[in-house]
């Protein structure tokens, strides 16, 4: 991987944590104030769990991204690596889904 595909995907990774972060944040902090005011239970619980679901979806975003600039710098050896690791990250969610 070249110096300039390295450049792109930090800077990629960097604005989608940033991002991530930032929106999950933003929801729960919004959802905590709606339910400390006793507004509307169930908006605040729904933008608890979205806050929840943002943060933990984050660095699963973060392996696609990877996945999509290693394939575009040609470096098949990382995609393989990392289409294992997103394999390993949906199997963990599922077999938690399937058990809850």
């Amino acid at each position: 991987m070249n110096e300039d595909a390295l450049d792109r995907l930090e800077t990629h990774l960097g604005s989608l944590l940033f991002v991530g972060v930032a929106t999950a944040a933003s929801l729960l902090l919004i959802g905590l104030v709606l339910w400390a005011l006793d507004a509307t239970a169930a908006l605040a619980t729904w933008l608890l769990n979205a806050g929840l679901i943002v943060l933990m979806a984050t660095p699963i975003l973060r392996v696609v991204v990877s996945i999509v600039e290693y394939a575009r710098a040609r470096d098949w050896f990382f995609v393989a690596t990392t289409l294992a690791v997103l394999t390993v990250l949906l199997v963990s969610i599922a077999l938690a889904l399937k058990a809850g």
